[in-house]
């Protein structure tokens, strides 16, 4: 028989009690322990899960002899000091997204977790899940054409968060499916956005991100909507996907639909482009929990010591893009360029004249590459 993987997990929130069910279901893993400061909230954690231990003390999980994995499910500002003494503590962790809150708290974290030979896994549930999967596998195998633009919406009322912005709230999850859809990192970001409710924290966010190959993403992130959505469409010079994740069974619908320049032409006159409007289709999605699957990725990770799909490198790569949102950010949308000095540099604003400025982005290495996912469940 396997030996059960023994866990535990810091934060009963909005997000914790999703892990604890899910970690709870697995076959090769006992989930011994539950922590947070709120007593009502662990009571109620606890009364779901009468086998569970309530303690209101990370360091009693963290220190546990007992355990061999910890859990992250807390404020983004907590992160890193409790990933940092659960891996010098010996604990495989798995951190709720985003990662850290610096670049340089990401590398440290990462540092720590290779010399001790300990799996570091970043909570980005949306590259397990059948439709993004689905989409990559179509973008790869260039049934879309070349890729033109990737528009994404996550807008909806609320959850107001206090330590972060909406931009570090709800965009990584656009942004960790971009990457991994396009397999490159941006050669440059600009964000604007406004505070309506809590000053100095923005409620409202626009962002883009700008690829070689004059492709770009475009993100807008909202907690003032009235309605929830979150859709994504994807533009290829020869078909094009909308991604609707509220959707129950279609959310994926393939058009195949483009817009043709005439080759040649004389004058104005005979100047017309070609539209060209296809049948839609819907693909099959074998639908799983895409947070199950992540979890007990991190599970089969530990057993067989290999790295997460969505391990440090990507919280890293995750924390690059944010920083440089949120240094744009600071200056009303000015472009920041990844690769400059100190990893990122902001461009140079137009002059009054309206003249642009003479220096160009430069393109930026990838820092990690995307693999196939290849975890129990997922092909």
């Amino acid at each position: 028989m396997k030996r059960l993987i023994r866990v535990g997990v810091l934060g009963c929130g909005y997000w914790g009690p999703l892990l604890i069910r899910n970690f709870r279901s697995l076959p090769d893993c006992r989930l011994k322990v539950v922590c947070d400061l709120d007593i009502a909230r662990l009571k109620h954690a606890c009364a779901l899960y009468s086998d569970l231990e309530g303690v209101t003390s990370p360091e009693r999980v963290i220190k546990g002899t007992d355990l061999e994995a910890v859990v992250i499910a807390t404020p983004v500002r907590s992160h890193y000091a409790l990933a940092k003494a659960s891996l010098l503590a010996g604990k495989h962790t798995f951190i709720e997204k985003p990662m850290a809150t610096s670049t340089a708290e990401c590398e440290e974290l990462i540092d720590i977790a290779r010399r001790k030979g300990l799996i570091l896994m970043v909570d980005h549930t949306f590259l397990y899940s059948a439709p993004v999967r689905k989409i990559a596998e179509i973008v790869q195998a260039g049934d879309l054409g070349e890729i033109r633009y990737i528009n994404s919406r996550r807008l909806n009322l609320g959850l107001f968060q206090k330590d972060i912005n909406v931009a570090w709230d709800l965009a990584p999850h656009d942004i960790s499916i971009i990457l991994y859809i396009l397999s490159e990192f941006p050669i440059a970001i600009n964000c604007q956005g406004n505070a309506h409710v809590s000053p100095g924290v923005e409620d409202v966010t626009n962002m883009s991100l700008f690829f070689p190959h004059k492709r770009f993403a475009t993100i807008q992130s909202s907690w003032l909507e009235p309605r929830k959505i979150r859709e994504m469409t994807i533009v290829g010079s020869q078909r094009m996907i909308v991604y609707d994740d509220l959707q129950t069974r279609e959310k994926i619908r393939i058009y195949d639909v483009r817009v043709v320049r005439p080759p040649h032409y004389d004058t104005f006159a005979e100047f017309h482009y070609s539209y060209h409007y296809g049948d839609s289709y819907i693909p099959h999605l074998q639908q799983e929990e895409p947070l199950n699957l992540a979890c007990r990725h991190f599970i089969d990770c530990i057993e067989t010591n290999s790295h997460p799909i969505t391990g440090g490198r990507h919280g890293l790569e995750m924390i690059r893009v944010l920083e440089g949102a949120s240094a744009s950010l600071k200056t009303n949308g000015a472009p920041f360029l990844f690769g400059g000095p100190n990893g990122g540099a902001l461009a140079p604003m137009p002059s009054n004249d309206g003249a642009r400025s003479s220096s160009r982005p430069k393109r930026a290495s990838r820092t990690a590459s995307h693999p196939r996912l290849l975890v129990r469940g997922i092909t």
